[in-house]
């Protein structure tokens, strides 16, 4: 009982001290209420925080910002006080006070109440002991603060706001060294009000900042943009200023600090955006402000929201610009698509390129990709197909920060429509698919008869040394062949594409080694034909043409060697011994013939179905699959590159074309020996039936004259020569074994599956792979 007495006569007291009257007895109501109070089992919330954001959520949805505002900074303080003489359950206190603020709402109290305890409460409780003017706490408050300042609070304040609005206050001055605003020390304020003064005076050095940076004249669109979302940010600001200097009378320091809150945030955003974009442009400056953007605050997201908008408008109108009209007005490289100055043949692959410093962060790369092909074809149209049909359906519309979507939306509405007119353009009116067709048929010798009649009529000309050969008599000769064959009845326009080419030779060079096959390709195919890609055209050509003369060379030893050709006749000029002789060396002379031929078949079998036809008809299906123009020439680019690569012209396959290269010569060898063995034949039967004394004395082996020198000279005679080409044809066979053999342990190791269909045509019996 005794201690009850304690408390009530302590609450006695707390209540009479807080009313401050004259009367030496509180009201028994008041003291009643925070008995009430006191005696209450409240259960607080477990964190303060949580409390504190309920309570500044009502603030705001009761439209009170700057209540709001005013709490807030008053909790962080109330929070970060620790140490002796804080409070410990700050979470109590603080429920505690929203508890009584909620009841005085639901239940008003009587007028003796108001005039007492809870008025004091509801006018900020014991905060009003400082602001009572009549206590005597305040009335030595003012006097310790007069005795320790010249300066009177309400000078500062107008300082304050003079500073903050860029202009030198009276009493606060800025100090170009310190790169700060200062408050002479001569002037005799108190600390408190100093620290004070120093910190508001933030504000003005931010403001002074963020102001030089909008008053520079910089002729970047993006930059400029910039500057005018900070200039309607400043505009916001100074009017807040007017606002308050009108006002200045009735604020105090820390009531400025109040204020300042809101503004403080914004303008330290502004200083920092300043500083991390006063080096950039363009697209890289709209993305560095997007990466600020990027926060959870609600009042800098919506200010960073509406100087983005600003800032990116001109990006946004640029790649409106580009995707619609191709138009790239960008004085100031501030796009992300860069121009270069380059031949129209050049203009797709080396024309346009994306300038990844001056993407912004809020565009991705995939979508960066697209917005530089559509403008790109549309380019290429314009320039290289001198085609202008396309803008006739071009829709237009404006684009924002924020409406990536959109973007998205239209750049594909746009690659759409521009990709199926570009491709339309190229297979219609271009021919792409005839013009490969073409390069296959003749660059390729896909074209059979045009080939074997230009083999026999070029042949004894390319016999001759390169040097003595005439290009335009060549040119002659393969228009004849493609007049004889069903060639004649193609496009004109193709034909007259189809040229000959002498490559640079030397003095020992021959017709076969330099004379090419070329195709003239005109814009706009000569963006998927680059010169590149016609040297690998050439390359294939060549081996093409030495496969063919290999083949060319066999057959036209096949017809030497034609049974019909031995006749009774020929043994009857002959001793038996030398007849004999002559029939071994041809049997061995055909052996080796059928593997030469056995070979160059399955080669040529395998390169003309295995790779080309094969490849030409995965090429087609690709071809008609592609969207774009990039498309198109990655097909291509793929039918070119398997093309190289099955043909054995590829680096993987350089000591298997070496070889290869080995066979051909041992093979045009054996010809040679074929012939000369043929010779001596065919003119031993010429002399006998003719006795022509001309061709006694023609060039060739000197046959005609063994007759006359006796059966024995003509034994001797006969039998030396077929001695050297039977020891020719052996070293030939001896020499292709070997080689061949080489050739063949190298096909398993190629990359290419294919290839061991050429090995399986090559050696099906598996005898080289038994005898190596």
């Amino acid at each position: 009982m005794d201690s009850d007495h304690r408390v009530g006569d302590l609450v006695r007291q707390l209540v009479h001290h807080l009313q401050n009257t004259s009367s030496s007895n509180p009201n028994p109501e008041d003291v009643n209420y925070a008995i009430r109070i006191l005696s209450s089992r409240m259960t607080p919330p477990s964190q303060a925080a949580d409390e504190a954001n309920s309570i500044k959520s009502r603030l705001a949805k009761q439209s009170k910002l700057s209540h709001a505002l005013t709490f807030a900074d008053l909790y962080s303080k109330f929070a970060s006080k620790t140490g002796p003489g804080s409070v410990i359950n700050k979470q109590s206190l603080l429920y505690l006070l929203k508890v009584i603020s909620e009841d005085r709402v639901t239940n008003p109290h009587p007028k003796s109440r108001t005039d007492s305890c809870y008025n004091l409460l509801k006018n900020g409780g014991v905060l009003n002991i400082v602001r009572n003017p009549n206590n005597t706490v305040v009335r030595d408050f003012a006097r310790l603060v007069s005795e320790e300042s010249d300066v009177l609070e309400k000078d500062l304040v107008s300082d304050v706001l003079s500073v903050c609005e860029g202009i030198h206050g009276k009493y606060v001055k800025f100090d170009e060294m310190l790169d700060s605003y200062v408050l002479s020390e001569s002037i005799k304020v108190s600390k408190g009000m100093r620290i004070m003064v120093l910190k508001l005076c933030e504000l003005g050095w931010l403001f002074r900042k963020v102001n030089r940076y909008v008053c520079d004249d910089i002729g970047e669109n993006v930059g400029k943009s910039f500057r005018v979302g900070l200039q309607d940010e400043v505009v916001e600001y100074r009017k807040l200023l007017t606002v308050l200097q009108s006002q200045s009378l009735n604020l105090s320091l820390r009531r400025l600090a109040v204020w300042f809150v809101e503004p403080m945030v914004k303008m330290r955003r502004m200083a920092l955006l300043v500083d991390s974009c006063k080096d950039l442009k363009g697209g890289a400056l709209a993305g560095e402000i997007h990466l600020h953007a990027q926060h959870g605050d609600p009042l800098l997201h919506e200010f960073m929201k509406r100087l983005l908008l600003k800032v990116s408008s001109p990006v946004f109108e640029m790649v409106r610009s580009w995707v619609m009209q191709g138009n790239l007005q960008d004085l100031h490289s501030e796009f992300f698509v860069s121009e270069q100055s380059v031949k129209p043949e050049l203009l797709w692959k080396e024309g346009y390129q994306i300038n990844y410093l001056m993407l912004p962060s809020f565009i991705s790369k995939s979508l960066a990709t697209r917005v530089l092909r559509t403008g790109k074809s549309i380019n290429f149209l314009k320039v290289c197909c001198e085609d202008h049909s396309w803008a006739d359906l071009a829709p237009s519309r404006g684009l924002g920060y924020g409406e990536i979507n959109a973007l998205e939306s239209l750049v594909t509405e746009a690659e759409k429509r521009i990709d199926k007119h570009l491709m339309h353009a190229i297979f219609n009116h271009y021919k792409f698919k005839d013009h490969c067709l073409a390069i296959k048929r003749f660059i390729l010798l896909g074209q059979g008869d045009f080939v074997q009649y230009l083999m026999e009529i070029v042949g004894p000309v390319l016999a001759e040394p390169a040097k003595t050969i005439s290009l335009i008599h060549l040119s002659g000769l393969v228009e004849k062949a493609i007049l004889s064959s069903s060639a004649q009845y193609d496009d004109r326009d193709i034909l007259d594409r189809i040229k000959v080419k002498m490559m640079p030779h030397g003095v020992k060079d021959r017709g076969w080694d330099v004379f090419h096959l070329d195709y003239d390709i005109r814009v706009p195919l000569n963006t998927v034909f680059t010169e590149s890609v016609m040297g690998s055209y050439l390359r294939v050509f060549s081996f093409l043409w030495k496969i063919r003369r290999a083949e060319h060379a066999v057959l036209g030893a096949w017809k030497t060697m034609k049974p019909n050709l031995i006749s009774s006749h020929f043994f009857t000029n002959y001793p038996k011994a030398v007849g004999l002789q002559i029939v071994s060396t041809s049997r061995k002379c055909q052996l080796l013939w059928d593997k030469m031929n056995n070979f160059v078949m399955s080669l040529q079998a395998y390169i003309m179905f295995e790779v080309l036809e094969v490849t030409w008809a995965k090429f087609c299906n690709e071809m008609e699959a592609s969207k774009d123009l990039d498309d198109l020439i990655a097909a291509h680019e793929k039918y070119l590159v398997t093309i190289v690569e099955k043909s054995l012209l590829g680096e993987t396959s350089e000591a298997l074309y070496k070889a290869l290269l080995m066979l051909f010569d041992v093979i045009l060898r054996f010809t040679t020996v074929a012939d000369r063995l043929y010779e001596f034949r065919t003119r031993n039967t010429t002399t006998s039936k003719t006795k022509d004394a001309k061709t006694s004395k023609s060039k060739g082996l000197e046959t005609d004259s063994w007759l006359n020198e006796g059966r024995k000279a003509v034994t001797q005679r006969a039998g030396e020569f077929l001695s050297i080409i039977g020891q020719d044809l052996d070293a030939v066979s001896k020499e292709y074994s070997s080689v061949l053999k080489g050739f063949i342990s190298q096909l398993p190791t190629q990359r290419h599956v294919d290839l061991k269909f050429l090995m399986f045509r090559l050696d099906f019996t598996e005898f080289y792979k038994l005898a190596a």
